[in-house]
């Protein structure tokens, strides 16, 4: 699957927000200002469309995500019986790659994209190399035993916070209880602009 490679922090100015760890760091030295962010107020009116726009490309940079990948999660959230817009920060909030940032086995969510891709996560004692493999409720993700004493994993574990309460953890073995409430999951994101958005 294709991804971003350019500069992230341009994304991060763009947005107006740190979307990334390293550029949350960067805002609290510099008061909430980015590099290259100062007199860059607009002076022009945003439209309608162009706040849903905004909110779709903050969550699809969030999560890594290219346009078609998360239209597809749009569509398949549509599907299902539900409020869309829940359903969707789902699909996204259990994706094997956020599931391991969110267990504090990674600083970043990128962090968490190159462990899973280089075939250091299992899954139910399963080696899975798949990003967006989605999680269910019940299923166990470890770090492989080669690199549980590695020092970046090590660091991400000390630092790590509390985990949300979908969650649980042991060491380097985590567990999902649940699928996450609204107020479990990314809280910078308002869905229903999203919904909006494609709903045109």
């Amino acid at each position: 699957m294709a991804r971003y490679t350019g500069p992230k922090r341009k994304l991060s100015r763009r947005e107006g927000i740190a979307l990334f760890g390293k550029d949350t760091k960067s805002m609290e030295r510099k008061g909430a200002i980015l590099p290259g962010m100062r007199g860059t107020k607009s002076r022009r009116r945003v439209t309608e469309y162009g706040v849903q726009l905004r909110e779709k490309q903050k969550a699809k940079r969030m999560f890594g995500m290219l346009e078609r990948q998360f239209k597809k999660y749009y569509t398949n959230a549509s599907k299902v019986k539900g409020a869309t817009g829940l359903v969707l920060l789902q699909l996204l909030e259990t994706r094997l790659d956020n599931t391991v940032y969110r267990l504090g086995l990674a600083k970043s969510r990128n962090g968490a994209r190159q462990l899973v891709s280089h075939g250091h996560i299992q899954v139910d004692s399963k080696i899975v190399t798949i990003p967006s493999f989605q999680v269910k409720s019940g299923q166990v993700v470890a770090i492989s035993a080669q690199i549980v004493d590695n020092i970046q994993v090590k660091k991400s574990l000390e630092e790590a916070g509390s985990l949300p309460e979908w969650l649980e953890r042991k060491a380097a073995v985590g567990k999902v209880l649940r699928l996450p409430n609204r107020e479990e999951m990314e809280p910078g994101i308002n869905e229903q602009l999203i919904v909006e958005y494609y709903s045109r």
